[in-house]
């Protein structure tokens, strides 16, 4: 399945642009984001005629985390786009960090997820089904408690825009892979943001994307990897890039990674060391 084309914002022809408008514009805080466990603030931007709604994470407004370096949630954010712009998969909104209002933070396009309409059903991405068995077009996760007693399954779609992301967060080491983390976008893509737990050095994988765990990795997604590594390479325009907004070990982990998923061929498997679903899954 290829990934649809990306619309652009009134005033932008491609996604150089969209970095473009969200480095150079200019930022009105619309609002807040109360439900965010960070300082998460709704902002337009517009520069030379152009305009987009857009996220703004200023690093004064992150909560510290004890195994996370303080102020660096917001350059880790920014990493994780540029991966995933390396794949060619286009997962994650265009993010780039940049002074702001309230100080320098990570800008990030925003995504408004695709409505159900009238006359067509919702897209379900993640579902709780009774029995022992996923069903078909769906892939089976783990049994949670629904309360009473009772317990179901969890499932996600067995969906390629979704087993690109379980890629991607493997890649980037993402702790906090929840539902809500999910955008189905009106042009056909699902995006994931909130990527500022990522990048560490010890195995942090916590997704709802473990249906294909232990599975042989696409063609696709080994050709990913492969042209990834190249662009890792020490002197490489990502390396460089990656080398400003996270650690050495941290890249150099990157890199065994995504050279791990290549020797192996296969997705990854929780580790056990670590709980491999986030709370709350959503």
């Amino acid at each position: 399945m290829p990934a649809p084309e990306r619309l652009p914002a009134p005033g932008v022809t491609g996604q150089g642009d969209m970095e473009e408008l969200l480095a150079k514009g200019e930022l009105t805080v619309v609002g807040r984001i109360r439900e965010a466990s960070n300082a998460v603030l709704l902002c337009t931007v517009t520069h030379e005629g152009a305009s987009a709604d857009c996220v703004y994470k200023p690093v004064k407004g992150e909560r510290l985390l004890w195994d996370f370096p303080d102020g660096s949630l917001a350059q880790r954010e920014v990493a994780a786009y540029l991966v995933s712009e390396a794949t060619g998969w286009g997962l994650v909104p265009a993010t780039v960090l940049r002074d702001g209002p309230y100080g320098e933070g990570m800008v990030q396009r925003w995504i408004e997820a695709r409505q159900p309409q009238d006359d067509s059903p919702q897209e379900e991405l993640l579902a709780l089904v009774d029995g022992e068995e996923a069903g078909e077009g769906w892939k089976p996760v783990a049994f949670a408690e629904v309360g009473e007693g009772r317990t179901a399954l969890l499932v996600h779609a067995d969906d390629p825009r979704l087993r690109r992301l379980s890629v991607l967060d493997a890649v980037i080491n993402n702790g906090d892979r929840k539902g809500g983390h999910l955008l189905p976008a009106p042009d056909g893509r699902i995006y994931g943001i909130d990527h500022g737990v990522t990048f560490h050095t010890e195995d942090k994988l916590r997704t709802l994307l473990w249906g294909w765990a232990g599975e042989p990795l696409t063609d696709e997604a080994l050709r990913a990897l492969t042209a990834l590594a190249a662009e890792l390479a020490g002197g490489a325009p990502l390396a460089t890039r990656l080398a400003e907004l996270i650690t050495a070990a941290e890249l150099a982990a990157v890199r065994a990674r995504v050279a791990h998923m290549l020797r192996t061929g296969r997705h990854p498997q929780p580790s056990g060391q670590w709980p491999a679903i986030p709370w709350p899954p959503v």
